[in-house]
């Protein structure tokens, strides 16, 4: 920090240079084919390019008069996507949000608003004898969908649970089961909330079957797809979102399976008039009295954000320039060496896979000769080790993995999103594993 404090200090390219390597040293190197922790990855450097110039230029996208080619980008890329989609051209509508979690509040807000349209003037549940309102959800369901429940003023009581089966999908048959239980305790499900790529096992719930569950009984079906979204584009993968034509909206990350700069995150509807519905405000220094041919693409009756970067910018100029297939091939890569990864985990006598991949996460654990896990005590050091194993490696700094509670027993977890990262990588991140794993238990070292 500069210690002037009377006039602006001279530019100083010494300590700029160690501002820059202060912060390429100190974060999660995506580029690296040891990062396996999360679901964000280094972009494709053209996406860095037009990140930059979106920095200079400086634009609010959030009305058609500030960002006049963003706002036509934006039209642009819905068209492209939708054709993956499905939805009748004309009738859909998408809106890019700074992130998954207030995409999955603002398409809740608009399945609230239509199911109780005085919510929002009057507050409260609604007329009398309506029901509580209330969402069903997955077990492994994303936690902003809980913040958004608080946040609508509906409440995690309210919060319907749906079961999952052993691949960790929602269940349809015994859902219903359970959303008739809830309807005799007096709750109104006014959404169904299912996952394309949960962000604990990469699960992807049966759509087709959970869409005609939620218009049966008079609900709105949204999908968070943030995390698994893009295989839309890939036709070896498209089958794993079956039925994603008939859901009411969809959450998809491009800063995820997309390789943009965060956050970029596109809200699709598939009634453009319901997806209107979410916010209910006039203000006359931004929207217009007359609307015309150029306000008909401002976004920001539809969005929280007034001031919102263009982040379409990146996609759309890596989709112009590129096309498709940058996109596809990509995630085809990842989600085959994930695969592969499997089959390594499946040879090793001291290693538990806990699941076969749908896209490109894995869970497993490191489970040593004599560590069943079977019992209280024995589960307790099965969580302890892989917990103890995964600070070990995050602290020597040549993998990062992350760690989920799978059936309340933590699990070791990676997420294959550099297309550099090979099967032979996962072997030595298996080897490190062991290592780690074996001096933990013989030294008693934890997380020290």
């Amino acid at each position: 920090m500069t210690t002037e404090r009377e006039r602006i200090a001279d530019f100083d390219e010494e300590k700029l240079a160690g501002i820059i390597d202060l912060y390429l040293r100190t974060g999660i190197a995506v580029h690296s084919p040891g990062a396996m922790g999360r679901q964000f990855s280094g972009v494709v450097p053209l996406a860095g390019v037009i990140d930059f110039v979106t920095s200079m230029v400086n634009q609010p996208s959030s009305f058609y008069e500030a960002a006049q080619l963003p706002n036509v980008a934006e039209q642009i890329m819905a068209e492209e996507l939708n054709a993956f989609i499905g939805w009748p051209a004309g009738g859909f509508g998408m809106v890019t949000t700074s992130g998954g979690s207030l995409a999955n509040l603002t398409a809740l807000l608009a399945a609230r608003n239509r199911a109780f349209p005085d919510f929002w003037e009057g507050g409260g549940p609604g007329p009398v004898g309506s029901g509580r309102p209330a969402i069903a959800v997955g077990e492994d369901v994303h936690y902003s969908v809980s913040r958004a429940a608080g946040v609508l003023g509906i409440g995690e009581a309210q919060i319907v649970r749906l079961p999952l089966n052993a691949r960790r999908q929602v269940c349809p048959d015994r859902a219903e089961a359970v959303l008739a239980a809830a309807e005799r305790r007096g709750l109104q499900v006014f959404c169904v909330v299912a996952s394309a790529g949960t962000t604990s096992v990469g699960a992807f719930d049966p759509l087709d079957e959970l869409a005609d569950l939620a218009h049966r009984r008079g609900a709105w079906l949204h999908v968070d797809g943030a995390h698994g979204a893009s295989l839309l584009v890939s036709d070896r993968l498209r089958p794993k979102l079956r039925g994603i034509e008939k859901a009411d909206s969809l959450a998809w990350d491009a800063h995820k399976m997309m390789f943009v700069p965060a956050p970029c995150t596109l809200l699709f509807y598939r009634d453009r008039e319901q997806g209107l519905g979410a916010f209910r405000q006039q203000a006359s220094y931004v929207f217009d009295e007359e609307p015309d041919l150029y306000t008909a693409l401002d976004s920001g009756g539809e969005t929280f954000e007034c001031t919102k970067r263009p982040m379409i910018m990146a996609l759309w100029a890596l989709w112009a320039v590129h096309g498709r297939a940058l996109f596809a091939e990509k995630i085809e890569q990842l989600c085959r060496t994930t695969g592969q990864a499997h089959q390594v985990l499946l040879e090793q006598p001291d290693f538990e896979a806990l699941h076969e991949p749908e896209a490109n996460i894995l869970c497993f654990r490191y489970r040593p000769a004599g560590l069943t896990g079977t019992g209280p005590a024995d589960r307790r050091e099965l969580h302890r080790l892989q917990v103890a194993i995964r600070n070990r490696v995050k602290r020597d700094g040549t993998f990062f993995i992350s760690k989920v509670d799978i059936d309340g027993t933590a699990a070791l977890r990676v997420v294959l999103m550099n297309h550099e990262t090979s099967t032979e990588h996962f072997r030595m991140l298996l080897r490190e594993i062991r290592s780690a794993g074996q001096d933990i238990q013989l030294n008693g070292k934890g997380n020290r």
